[in-house]
């Protein structure tokens, strides 16, 4: 059967949840699922961002209250869209926020709390959607959020000096989220949910980007593009690994970084 890459990149009918949603890089991965006609479920602990982003996208958008914090509250949130939307095709496991204390500082307590939020979270939410999709016989797709830091380390030149830090609980969490990736991809194949993994990097939020030039300016000089990404540059690649077009995809990790990780 032959299908347009227009057809295969629609999600018409699709639900889709977002955690983290009206965040930094959420608020644009919302956008380009509700763009390709999903009906979107923004989630995250600041309901009133949520319902703020919800009433921009088409009106079948929903706002949603999640604490990532608390595990019957993930599985909560995911009945609650299931039980208001009959379904849910599209999970992103997006939301994060981990202690951002440095090398010297960092305790275990901050990696118990950033591995809560970053990833324990991120499996009892793909598991609850995993269960849904199983219990409509649909085809689901799980994406996480993880990050080129997962994959390699900072440079301590580009932080020196700036004020801001590259937590250590970070780079383990999201190198946990790819490899958590690869193996919830390979037992859940035979239900017909895939699992991917979406790593970007540099993405700096205002409150990074507003501290100074001097860090901004040494971690693009890292970066083959020579610049830091924008939130729309990961649009495409949340809607290709949400629809059909990625149908034969499971277990990757598709990196956004300017080439960061080529070098």
């Amino acid at each position: 059967m032959t299908r347009t890459v227009q057809e295969l990149m629609q999600l018409n009918g699709k639900v889709a949840l977002v955690t983290g949603g009206a965040g930094w890089l959420g608020t644009a991965m919302c956008e380009a699922l509700a763009e390709s006609g999903a009906q979107v479920i923004v989630a995250s602990r600041n309901l009133e961002s949520c319902q703020k982003l919800a009433e921009r996208l088409p009106d079948n958008a929903m706002a949603v209250p999640l604490d990532v914090n608390q595990e019957d509250a993930i599985r909560t949130c995911i009945d609650q869209v299931v039980s208001e939307t009959g379904k849910i095709d599209v999970l992103v496991n997006n939301a994060y926020s981990g202690p951002s204390t440095g090398l010297k500082e960092a305790t275990g307590e901050d990696f118990q709390q950033s591995l809560q939020t970053g990833l324990t979270a991120y499996f009892v939410a793909a598991q609850q959607a995993a269960k849904h999709m199983r219990e409509q016989g649909s085809h689901g797709s799980i994406i996480n959020i993880a990050s080129m830091y997962g994959m390699v380390a900072s440079y301590p030149e580009v932080y020196v000096g700036t004020g801001v830090n590259s937590p250590p609980a970070y780079h383990a969490v999201k190198g946990g989220v790819i490899h958590l990736t690869r193996h919830l991809a390979a037992y859940w194949a035979e239900d017909h949910i895939r699992v991917n993994a979406i790593s970007p990097g540099a993405f700096p939020p205002p409150r990074v980007s507003e501290k100074g030039a001097t860090f901004i300016e040494r971690l693009e000089s890292k970066i083959p593009l020579g610049r830091c990404g924008e939130p729309y540059e990961v649009k495409g690649a949340t809607v290709f690994l949400a629809s059909e077009a990625s149908s034969y995809m499971t277990g990757h990790n598709l990196v956004i970084d300017g080439g960061w990780t080529a070098w």
